[in-house]
């Protein structure tokens, strides 16, 4: 299943010379560009002469009008991705050494009429040899994945219709932009300032994938509605959310879950740091609901030395569940988080749990950017299990009262090979622990991952 061949060749190539800028960042990370393309601004590009300095310019602004008040943005994304495992779900999975490859094309058109704005965002993809057969993350066929309108009245902007959401970074509400199909959502949104801070307020409902064409429809069952506010070094935010078919271990019913958060981030002469607290509270199933996470990223960069190392260390905290005999629940909610939560392979999900993630990021050379990262996985409660990064049960107590879940040793490199073209590898591996060995299969999962992403 290690194809050791294969990604020696696609090192080799990573490491030709090159001359283009690329940051260390993880690697189901946007290439170029933006994930959300349409937070992109491209009004820059009605100066004839700018659009002339690169060849994708004509794209990116089309003027249909002669006033300048009538435009048109367009672009795509071509993505291939190969992953193989070894002993997927420490060998319990229906297919442990899977291997398949997944295709996706991305196309988009952003209309611009005045104060108006009409976005569409077509997605089709497809997927080869996922085993035992592919789910709707994996092909949905010809949809829309995006498709809104957006008004700007002054200092508030209005948008309506189907749209990708990212949130601070990602914990709570993201794009899941790591598997073949992204997430969106169908509802309002309302962007304002308020003194220093920026507001966006939210009212909407997750889009469920469905094999074949255009049939993607929002769910029936949950709702996400809320406030962030975004200020310098820090943001605020509530959000709520209700789930009418909810499962949490042996239980299921209603859910309504409130959160409460706070995020500080900042850099500062060579240290950055990004800090996050979030209180849940609510009821499920005719009981009350109290949860909580913390979550720390404290790293330091050092431009000047070779390779402008940049070492982090994350920690989480997770609550889980402390007594599965009460109707009170104590597993935190992650929502609607990003879709490579701890790194390429995450076969855990932030729920239930104490994380340590140490990390170094280098740049190779002005292409080439690498990573080396482990991490170590315990459970916060014993009377819970583990998760999923969706929030699907993995794992269930199982009646030991070992906490330790295992290790993960990761490495990526990524190869900008243009602005617009990105190749990317990742080796993984995860260790079980006493907690595994204890409530099933544990043998290692080994992962590799390949990646081509062109996007203009």
């Amino acid at each position: 299943m290690y194809k050791a061949a294969i990604l020696g060749s696609v090192i080799g190539a990573i490491f030709a010379p090159g001359t283009a800028q690329a940051d260390p960042h993880e690697a189901w990370q946007a290439p170029t560009l933006t994930i959300t393309r349409a937070d992109e601004d491209w009004s820059d590009l009605s100066d004839a002469e700018k659009r002339d300095h690169h060849w994708t310019g004509s794209f990116k602004y089309i003027p249909l009008g002669a006033n300048g008040e009538v435009w048109l943005s367009t672009g795509i994304e071509l993505r291939a991705r190969t992953e193989g495992y070894d002993n997927n779900a420490w060998g319990s999975a229906p297919e442990p050494d899977d291997s398949y490859v997944w295709f996706r094309a991305l196309p988009y058109a952003d209309l611009h009429v005045g104060k108006l704005r009409a976005f569409i965002q077509p997605i089709a993809t497809t997927s080869v040899s996922v085993a035992p057969r592919p789910g709707p993350i994996d092909e949905t066929g010809i949809d829309l994945l995006q498709g809104f309108v957006e008004a700007d009245l002054g200092p508030v902007t209005v948008r309506g219709g189907r749209q990708m959401l990212s949130l601070g970074t990602e914990r709570l509400i993201g794009t899941r932009y790591g598997p073949n199909v992204p997430l969106a959502f169908d509802g309002l949104r309302v962007n304002l300032p308020l003194g220093m801070a920026k507001i966006n307020l939210l009212a909407v409902r997750p889009v469920q994938a469905r094999e074949g064409d255009f049939n993607d429809r929002p769910s029936h069952d949950k709702s996400l509605w809320g406030a962030y506010a975004v200020l310098p070094e820090l943001d605020l935010y509530y959000l709520g959310y209700r789930n009418d078919g909810a499962h949490w271990g042996d239980r299921e019913g209603s859910e309504t879950r409130h959160s409460l958060g706070i995020r500080w981030h900042s850099t500062q002469d060579g240290w950055h740091w990004n800090i996050e607290g979030v209180y849940q509270f609510g009821r499920f199933a005719g009981g009350p609901i109290s949860a909580w996470t913390v979550g720390s990223e404290i790293g330091r960069s050092f431009p000047t030395l070779p390779m402008e190392p940049d070492l982090t260390l994350r920690a989480n905290l997770v609550s889980g569940d402390g007594n599965t005999s009460d109707d009170r629940l104590g597993t935190f909610n992650a929502l609607f988080p990003k879709g490579k939560y701890f790194g390429e392979l995450s076969p855990i999900g932030p729920y239930n749990l104490v994380n340590v993630h140490p990390s170094l990021g280098l740049r190779l050379s002005p292409k080439v950017s690498a990573s080396l990262a482990g991490a170590a996985y315990w459970r916060y409660s014993t009377a819970d299990g583990i998760y999923d990064i969706p929030g699907n049960l993995v794992r269930a107590a199982g009646g030991t009262r070992a906490r330790f879940i295992g290790t993960l040793i990761e490495g990526a490199v990524s190869w900008q090979a243009t602005s617009e073209l990105e190749l990317s590898a990742s080796v993984s591996t995860f260790s079980a622990g006493p907690f595994i060995r204890a409530t099933g299969s544990a043998r290692p999962i080994r992962m590799l991952g390949l990646e081509s992403n062109f996007r203009f």
